[in-house]
């Protein structure tokens, strides 16, 4: 099995650290990319971290993700609460997926308490800022070692 974990993100994360600090922080996604490997380091566990604002070109990273990756996490942004599908691609992976949202998503408006691709990860973490990126690459790597 690939020893690789796709990290993605969804619109307007490249903007994380500079939009909106008081609900997302400063950290930048190059910040959780650093702590990402090395919690993967921990585990034998490669990543490699990905942005776009575009919901194609995230469902087509997913696809590639069949038969490139042990695992996904996902934070799919504002298309948490409206992409059918990067939910449907996200079900054609048979590796693990790990939701994460650095808001508390449940503690904003209530448009996003709702989030498609819940329905398909095996966790789901909000609310813990970047760190909860390495939260989601130590579960990963209790489910694919």
């Amino acid at each position: 099995m690939d020893r690789n974990v796709l990290i993605l993100n969804g619109p307007n994360l490249n903007l994380l650290g500079k939009r909106q600090p008081e609900i997302y922080g400063y950290e930048t996604l190059a910040d959780v990319e650093d702590a990402c490997r090395k919690v993967g380091g921990e585990f034998g566990l490669d990543c490699e971290l990905r942005q776009s604002n575009h919901e194609g070109e995230l469902v087509d990273w997913i696809h590639e993700a069949r038969e490139e990756a042990a695992g996904i996490i996902i934070n799919p942004g504002a298309y948490s609460h409206t992409s059918v599908a990067i939910l449907d691609a996200l079900k054609a992976f048979e590796g693990p997926v790990i939701e994460v949202h650095v808001s508390n998503i449940h503690k904003r408006e209530s448009f996003r308490h709702h989030s498609y691709v819940s329905l398909r990860a095996d966790g789901v973490i909000a609310g813990c800022g970047i760190e909860g990126y390495s939260l989601a690459m130590r579960r990963l790597g209790s489910l694919v070692k």
